[in-house]
């Protein structure tokens, strides 16, 4: 699997997660899910860090993969 297909599994997810999220069981599994996006959105950011360190392009998603590492940091603490 490339990169490209890679994301296309996470964008897939995530309108998953948003379909399951509007069902009245929603809650099920809340601690979970939360544990989990929380770990998602920290390998997004290693990715999206990843892809800036080696293009040869300034780095522009510097405060994204901060935003996302506190995002991740935040769910996992609640």
């Amino acid at each position: 699997m490339n990169e490209y297909e890679a994301s296309l599994v996470i964008k897939s997810g995530a309108e998953l997660l948003a379909s399951a999220s509007s069902d009245p069981r929603s809650e099920e599994g809340y601690v979970a899910v939360k544990a989990n996006i929380s770990e998602a959105l920290e390998c997004i950011a290693e990715a999206l860090g990843n892809f800036e360190a080696n293009s040869g392009a300034p780095s522009r998603s510097t405060g994204w993969v901060q935003d996302l590492r506190r995002v991740a940091d935040d769910l996992a603490s609640r």
